[in-house]
Protein backbone atom coordinates (compact mmCIF):
# COMPACT_ATOMS: atom_id res chain seq x y z
CA UNK A 1 0.00 0.00 0.00
CA UNK A 2 1.27 3.29 -1.18
CA UNK A 3 -1.25 5.52 0.59
CA UNK A 4 -4.59 5.75 2.29
CA UNK A 5 -7.52 8.27 3.05
CA UNK A 6 -10.13 7.56 5.40
CA UNK A 7 -13.70 7.70 3.99
CA UNK A 8 -16.46 9.51 6.59
CA UNK A 9 -19.50 8.70 5.67
CA UNK A 10 -21.73 12.34 5.84
CA UNK A 11 -23.77 10.93 8.79
CA UNK A 12 -20.65 11.21 10.65
CA UNK A 13 -18.85 14.19 9.21
CA UNK A 14 -22.01 15.79 10.35
CA UNK A 15 -21.94 14.58 13.76
CA UNK A 16 -18.51 16.25 15.22
CA UNK A 17 -19.26 14.22 18.77
CA UNK A 18 -18.73 11.27 17.21
CA UNK A 19 -15.59 11.88 15.58
CA UNK A 20 -14.05 13.21 18.58
CA UNK A 21 -15.30 10.20 20.40
CA UNK A 22 -13.67 8.09 17.67
CA UNK A 23 -10.64 10.48 17.28
CA UNK A 24 -11.48 12.13 13.93
CA UNK A 25 -9.74 15.38 13.91
CA UNK A 26 -11.90 18.21 13.59
CA UNK A 27 -10.95 19.17 10.41
CA UNK A 28 -11.94 15.89 8.52
CA UNK A 29 -14.55 16.82 6.70
CA UNK A 30 -16.87 14.33 4.52
CA UNK A 31 -15.05 13.84 0.73
CA UNK A 32 -16.58 11.64 -1.97
CA UNK A 33 -14.74 8.12 -2.18
CA UNK A 34 -14.11 9.39 -5.90
CA UNK A 35 -12.40 12.82 -4.49
CA UNK A 36 -10.31 10.41 -2.27
CA UNK A 37 -9.15 8.28 -4.84
CA UNK A 38 -8.10 11.29 -6.72
CA UNK A 39 -6.17 12.82 -4.28
CA UNK A 40 -4.14 9.84 -3.48
CA UNK A 41 -3.90 9.39 -7.39
CA UNK A 42 -2.47 13.18 -7.59
CA UNK A 43 0.49 12.60 -4.21
CA UNK A 44 1.69 8.88 -6.35
CA UNK A 45 2.20 10.64 -9.50
CA UNK A 46 3.71 13.59 -8.02
CA UNK A 47 5.92 11.52 -5.75
CA UNK A 48 8.72 9.66 -7.54
CA UNK A 49 7.05 6.45 -6.98
CA UNK A 50 6.65 4.46 -11.15
CA UNK A 51 2.90 4.41 -10.90
CA UNK A 52 1.82 1.87 -13.70
CA UNK A 53 -1.46 0.73 -12.80
CA UNK A 54 -4.33 1.78 -10.70
CA UNK A 55 -7.31 -0.55 -9.87
CA UNK A 56 -10.46 -0.07 -8.27
CA UNK A 57 -14.00 -1.30 -7.03
CA UNK A 58 -17.17 0.65 -9.33
CA UNK A 59 -17.43 3.47 -6.33
CA UNK A 60 -14.61 5.12 -7.73
CA UNK A 61 -15.69 4.99 -11.25
CA UNK A 62 -19.39 6.46 -11.09
CA UNK A 63 -18.64 10.41 -12.25
CA UNK A 64 -16.04 9.29 -15.22
CA UNK A 65 -13.69 11.98 -14.18
CA UNK A 66 -11.30 9.77 -11.75
CA UNK A 67 -10.96 7.78 -15.24
CA UNK A 68 -10.17 11.02 -17.61
CA UNK A 69 -7.23 11.44 -14.56
CA UNK A 70 -5.54 8.56 -14.98
CA UNK A 71 -5.70 8.40 -18.69
CA UNK A 72 -4.51 12.19 -19.17
CA UNK A 73 -1.67 11.10 -16.68
CA UNK A 74 -1.07 7.78 -18.72
CA UNK A 75 -1.58 5.71 -16.13
CA UNK A 76 -3.09 2.19 -16.91
CA UNK A 77 -6.28 1.47 -15.31
CA UNK A 78 -8.88 -1.64 -14.45
CA UNK A 79 -12.04 -0.32 -13.02
CA UNK A 80 -14.78 -2.03 -11.60
CA UNK A 81 -18.34 -1.00 -12.67
CA UNK A 82 -21.62 -1.11 -12.88
CA UNK A 83 -23.25 -3.23 -15.54
CA UNK A 84 -25.14 -0.68 -16.58
CA UNK A 85 -22.60 1.32 -17.62
CA UNK A 86 -21.55 3.00 -20.81
CA UNK A 87 -18.28 3.97 -22.36
CA UNK A 88 -17.50 6.18 -25.45
CA UNK A 89 -19.71 5.18 -28.66
CA UNK A 90 -20.62 2.07 -26.84
CA UNK A 91 -24.05 1.10 -25.33
CA UNK A 92 -24.27 -0.33 -21.81
CA UNK A 93 -21.78 -2.55 -20.98
CA UNK A 94 -23.55 -5.43 -20.06
CA UNK A 95 -24.96 -5.64 -23.50
CA UNK A 96 -21.72 -5.83 -24.98
CA UNK A 97 -21.51 -9.10 -23.71
CA UNK A 98 -24.64 -10.09 -23.64
CA UNK A 99 -24.50 -12.47 -27.15
CA UNK A 100 -20.31 -13.41 -26.97
CA UNK A 101 -19.98 -16.19 -28.86
CA UNK A 102 -18.43 -18.88 -26.25
CA UNK A 103 -15.02 -18.83 -28.16
CA UNK A 104 -14.98 -15.10 -26.83
CA UNK A 105 -14.45 -16.50 -23.25
CA UNK A 106 -11.16 -17.72 -21.97
CA UNK A 107 -10.58 -19.19 -18.89
CA UNK A 108 -7.70 -17.37 -16.84
CA UNK A 109 -6.51 -16.72 -13.06
CA UNK A 110 -6.67 -13.39 -11.81
CA UNK A 111 -4.21 -14.61 -9.16
CA UNK A 112 -4.34 -16.58 -6.30
CA UNK A 113 -7.20 -16.62 -3.02
CA UNK A 114 -7.19 -18.04 0.38
CA UNK A 115 -8.18 -21.19 -1.27
CA UNK A 116 -5.79 -21.40 -4.49
CA UNK A 117 -5.77 -19.93 -7.63
CA UNK A 118 -9.27 -17.46 -8.41
CA UNK A 119 -10.03 -18.73 -12.16
CA UNK A 120 -12.61 -17.43 -14.33
CA UNK A 121 -13.83 -16.94 -17.94
CA UNK A 122 -12.87 -13.56 -19.06
CA UNK A 123 -14.04 -11.79 -22.23
CA UNK A 124 -12.85 -8.38 -23.65
CA UNK A 125 -13.68 -5.68 -26.24
CA UNK A 126 -11.44 -2.95 -27.93
CA UNK A 127 -13.39 -0.18 -27.28
CA UNK A 128 -13.25 3.30 -29.87
CA UNK A 129 -10.24 5.13 -29.57
CA UNK A 130 -10.31 8.64 -27.52
CA UNK A 131 -7.33 10.66 -29.63
CA UNK A 132 -6.91 13.25 -26.74
CA UNK A 133 -5.86 9.97 -24.59
CA UNK A 134 -5.02 7.17 -26.51
CA UNK A 135 -2.17 8.73 -28.33
CA UNK A 136 0.03 10.82 -26.28
CA UNK A 137 3.12 10.17 -28.80
CA UNK A 138 3.78 7.47 -31.25
CA UNK A 139 5.32 5.82 -28.04
CA UNK A 140 2.44 5.74 -25.91
CA UNK A 141 -0.16 4.65 -28.08
CA UNK A 142 -3.12 2.89 -25.60
CA UNK A 143 -5.52 0.88 -25.82
CA UNK A 144 -9.31 1.50 -24.18
CA UNK A 145 -11.10 -2.07 -22.98
CA UNK A 146 -14.41 -3.24 -21.47
CA UNK A 147 -13.55 -6.65 -19.92
CA UNK A 148 -16.05 -9.38 -18.50
CA UNK A 149 -15.13 -11.90 -15.13
CA UNK A 150 -17.84 -14.79 -15.49
CA UNK A 151 -17.85 -17.43 -12.69
CA UNK A 152 -17.25 -20.98 -14.14
CA UNK A 153 -19.86 -22.42 -11.70
CA UNK A 154 -22.12 -19.63 -11.67
CA UNK A 155 -22.61 -18.33 -15.26
CA UNK A 156 -25.06 -15.22 -14.82
CA UNK A 157 -22.75 -14.00 -12.41
CA UNK A 158 -20.40 -11.63 -14.13
CA UNK A 159 -18.37 -8.43 -13.33
CA UNK A 160 -17.50 -5.78 -15.47
CA UNK A 161 -14.55 -3.61 -15.67
CA UNK A 162 -13.18 -0.84 -17.99
CA UNK A 163 -9.86 -0.64 -18.55
CA UNK A 164 -7.01 1.45 -20.32
CA UNK A 165 -3.74 0.10 -21.29
CA UNK A 166 -0.88 -0.39 -23.07
CA UNK A 167 -1.93 -1.33 -26.71
CA UNK A 168 0.63 -4.99 -26.08
CA UNK A 169 -1.29 -5.60 -22.95
CA UNK A 170 -3.04 -9.01 -23.08
CA UNK A 171 -6.80 -10.01 -21.67
CA UNK A 172 -4.44 -12.48 -19.44
CA UNK A 173 -2.82 -9.69 -18.02
CA UNK A 174 -5.57 -7.41 -17.77
CA UNK A 175 -7.08 -10.20 -15.34
CA UNK A 176 -4.09 -10.73 -13.35
CA UNK A 177 -4.48 -6.92 -13.06
CA UNK A 178 -7.99 -7.14 -11.98
CA UNK A 179 -6.70 -9.36 -8.91
CA UNK A 180 -4.83 -7.29 -7.28
CA UNK A 181 -8.17 -4.78 -6.92
CA UNK A 182 -8.53 -5.38 -3.35
CA UNK A 183 -5.32 -4.13 -2.62
CA UNK A 184 -5.76 -0.91 -4.28
CA UNK A 185 -8.46 1.48 -3.71
CA UNK A 186 -10.36 -1.33 -3.38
Amino acid sequence: MVDRELYLPKSWAADRDRCRAAKIPDERDFHTKGDLAKAMVLRALASELPIAWVTADSAYEQEGRFRRLLEQSGVGHVLAVPKSQFSAGCPRIDRLFAQAPAEAWERSSCGNGAKGPRVYHWAAVRLPAVAEYDYQDETQVRRRWALARRSLTKPDEIAYYLAYSQLDTTVEQLARITGTRRSAFG
